[in-house]
């Protein structure tokens, strides 16, 4: 697969259409894709269960609201950070225990010592679990109208209002999009 064709870094947005409830108005930031699969974390599915209750170390260094989410239905007994390193979009050295993903948004090795990033972090999301499609699975999603495929802010991982995060994503866009944002939660109550 080309660079051009990877949709690493960038946004699958659930169109109102998507009838799986695990991402129901689900915003997924795609962590990798390529002729193998795919791997994202759900940007806005928090849990009650606080980052300093399962990885204490990490816990000062998460944005708010200070939670982990549920990255997607798939290894939910495992974890993933991921976090924007400021300046890393302009291709300064990347610090240890971060690899970049896409401009500043990258992965955290969480068996690092927190101490190693607390300096260079500007946000941090833990997330357990994450989505995932095998070869060609996703590419049939987007073809069968599932998603809508947008690109990715900074900020995007670390909006402190995750519940707002579909609408104002889709708000942002400069095109038909933008009105899907205004799409009723339950549309039979029109």
């Amino acid at each position: 697969m080309t660079e051009v064709s990877s949709l690493t870094g960038r946004l699958l947005v659930a169109t109102p259409a998507l009838a799986d409830p695990n991402f129901d108005r689900a915003v997924v930031l795609l962590l990798d894709h390529d002729e193998e699969g795919s791997l994202g974390v759900v940007l806005n599915r928090p849990t009650p269960v606080g980052v300093g209750d399962i990885l204490e170390g990490w816990a000062e260094l998460a944005g708010e609201p200070g939670v982990v989410f549920q990255g997607g239905p798939v290894s939910l007994d495992s974890a993933l950070g991921v976090a924007v390193i400021p300046g890393e979009a302009s291709g300064e050295r990347a610090p240890l225990g971060w690899r970049r993903v896409h401009g500043a948004i990258g992965l955290v090795d969480l068996e690092a010592p927190p101490e190693l990033l607390a300096s260079a972090v500007g946000s941090l999301r833990i997330f357990a679990g994450y989505a995932g499609w095998g070869p060609g699975q996703l590419e049939d999603e987007l073809v069968d109208g599932a998603w809508y495929v947008v690109e990715s802010e900074p900020g995007d991982v670390s909006s402190p209002w995750p519940e707002r995060l579909w609408r104002e994503v889709l708000r942002r866009q400069r095109n038909e999009l933008a009105m899907v944002a205004t799409y009723p939660d339950d549309p039979s109550l029109n």
